[in-house]
C-alpha cells in the first residue's frame, strides 16, 4: 500500500494513506507522550491526559458533545495510552472523513481541562487501576516492566497510582499539555479512499494553530541486571499467571527479527513448542502464549501462562528447557519456513483495514521517525536463516538475563531460585 509523509509548514507530519473503494477513513493522531515521558511525580498524567480530551472543548463543552456527534455518524473512535505514545483516532464512512479530522483536532487542540472535570475523572481511573489491581492477568502484565527496569519511567505503570492519580493538579495539565501537545511531537494519519491534496488542505485548516515548541525526546532507559531475578506477588488463586522471559532489542536492531521468529516458534501459534508441551501433553494451563515488545531504547521477550498451582515449577522448568533448546539444538528447515509463513500471514491479516493502515504507519513514525512497508518488513523475517536464530538464542538465553513475575498462592521465591539457571 502506498502513502505519502510530509511535514506541513506548521511543522506537522501528515501521513495519507490512499486506499481505493475503501468505504471508511481512519483519522489517527499520535503524540510522544506516554508513562516514560513523566517524573514520578507526575506518573499517569499521559494517561490521565488522554481520559480529559474527551470531557470537552471549546466548541463542544461537554463529554456528552462530543460521544454524540461522533455516535451520530456511526463512527467508531476512541484513545489510547502507551509508555512511548498517546493516540486519538476516529474510523467513519468516508463522506464524513472532514468531520472527522475536524473532530479529532478539537479534542487536541482544544480541551477544557476544566478543574470540576479533572477531580470527578479521577473516580473512574482510581476505578481502572482497581480493576488491574484485582485481574490477575492484567497485574502480570504491569509488574513485569516493574521487575526489567525498577524506579524509573519504563518501569512505572502507565495508569499511574491511585496516590500519584489523587495528587496531580490542573497545573500538572496545563504544563505537560504545553510541553508535549506541539507539532513537532506529533504525528496525523488519514487512511481511506481520500482526495490527498483535499485531506491536507483540510488538515491544514483545522490544524492551523497546533503549539509549536522544541520536541525533547524521553530519558534514557537504564538497563542493568548480572543474575536471575524475581517478583512474586502472593495472591490467593485457583491458578499462577506467570510471565519468563529475557531483555531483549530494541525497535531499530536487526536481531528483532530472529527473535520474533523464536517467538513464534515457542508460544506464537497452536502448534508452538510450549503450547504442545504445556497445554496438549501437560494439560495444565488454558493460556500459553509469546509476549514481545520493542521499544525505543529498551526490549523484551516472554513466555506468559496462567497454569496449575501444583504444577507452576513443572511448567517453570519446561519453559527454561525450550529456551535452552533453541541454543543447543539447530531449528529444522522446515520449522523454521513453518514461523516465518505464520508471521507473514499474520502480517497481511493485520493490514486489511484503514485503521489497520494507520496504525501500522503512525505507529512506526512515532517511534522511529521512518516507515517500513509490510513488503520490506516481510523480506526482512523471510531473510532469517537458521544460524541468525541459533545466534540470537544464545544471546538472548541466559541466566543474567532472566526475569520471572508470578502471582498466585505461593510466598517462597527459593524453589523457583534453584530453578532459574540455563546452564
Amino acid at each position: 500500500m502506498n502513502f505519502r509523509k510530509q511535514t506541513l509548514a506548521n511543522g506537522l507530519r501528515l501521513i495519507t494513506v490512499p486506499i481505493a473503494g475503501s468505504l471508511t477513513t481512519t483519522v489517527l493522531v499520535l503524540v510522544e507522550a506516554g508513562s516514560e515521558y513523566e517524573t514520578k511525580e507526575i506518573n499517569g498524567l499521559s494517561h490521565f491526559l488522554e481520559h480529559m480530551c474527551f470531557k470537552g472543548t471549546k466548541t463542544r463543552p461537554s463529554s456528552q458533545n462530543i460521544s454524540k456527534e461522533l455516535d451520530t455518524l456511526g463512527a467508531h473512535y476512541n484513545a489510547f495510552t502507551s509508555d512511548e505514545m498517546t493516540g486519538y483516532y476516529a474510523t467513519i464512512a468516508k463522506e464524513n472523513t472532514d468531520k472527522a479530522i475536524e473532530i479529532i483536532s478539537d479534542i487536541y487542540l482544544n480541551s477544557l481541562l476544566k478543574e470540576e472535570d479533572i477531580d470527578k475523572e479521577r473516580g473512574p481511573i482510581i476505578e481502572e487501576i482497581n480493576m488491574r489491581e484485582d485481574d490477575p492477568g492484567s497485574k502480570v502484565w504491569e509488574l513485569w516492566p516493574e521487575l526489567l527496569y525498577g524506579d524509573q519511567p519504563a518501569g512505572w505503570k502507565i495508569t499511574g497510582s491511585k496516590e500519584s492519580v489523587k495528587m496531580l493538579k490542573r497545573e500538572d495539565f496545563l504544563r505537560y499539555f504545553n510541553k508535549r501537545y506541539i507539532a513537532e511531537s506529533t504525528v496525523v494519519v488519514i487512511a481511506g479512499d481520500i482526495d490527498e491534496v483535499k485531506v491536507t488542505e483540510t488538515v491544514n485548516k483545522f490544524w492551523e494553530k497546533v503549539q509549536r515548541g522544541m520536541r525533547t525526546q524521553k530519558p534514557k532507559t537504564i538497563e542493568s541486571q548480572s543474575e536471575p531475578r524475581i517478583l512474586l506477588k502472593y495472591k490467593q488463586l485457583d491458578q499462577t499467571h506467570l510471565k519468563l522471559g529475557v531483555r531483549a532489542y530494541t525497535i531499530t536492531d536487526p536481531r528483532r527479527f530472529p527473535a520474533g521468529i523464536i517467538m513464534n516458534i515457542l508460544g506464537g501459534k497452536m502448534s508452538s513448542r510450549l503450547w504442545l508441551r504445556i497445554r496438549e501433553e501437560m494439560g495444565v494451563a488454558y493460556y500459553v502464549h509469546s509476549d514481545y515488545d520493542f521499544d525505543i531504547d529498551h526490549g523484551y521477550i516472554a513466555i506468559a501462562a496462567g497454569v496449575s498451582n501444583e504444577k507452576l515449577e513443572a511448567v517453570v522448568k519446561v519453559i527454561l528447557e525450550e529456551f535452552k533448546r533453541l541454543k543447543t539444538e539447530k531449528l529444522t528447515d522446515k520449522e523454521l519456513e513453518e514461523a516465518k509463513s505464520n508471521m507473514i500471514g499474520r502480517l497481511a491479516i493485520s493490514i486489511e483495514t484503514p485503521e489497520d493502515w494507520a496504525d501500522f504507519y503512525g505507529n512506526q513514525e512515532i517511534m522511529t521517525g521512518s516507515i517500513m512497508s509490510p513488503e520490506e518488513r516481510m523480506a526482512k523475517i523471510r531473510k532469517v536463516t537458521v544460524e541468525d536464530i541459533q545466534t540470537v538464542a544464545n544471546d538472548l538465553f541466559k541466566d543474567e538475563k532472566l526475569n520471572l513475575v508470578l502471582i498466585g498462592p505461593h510466598k517462597d521465591q527459593e524453589p523457583l531460585k534453584t530453578l532459574l539457571k540455563l546452564g
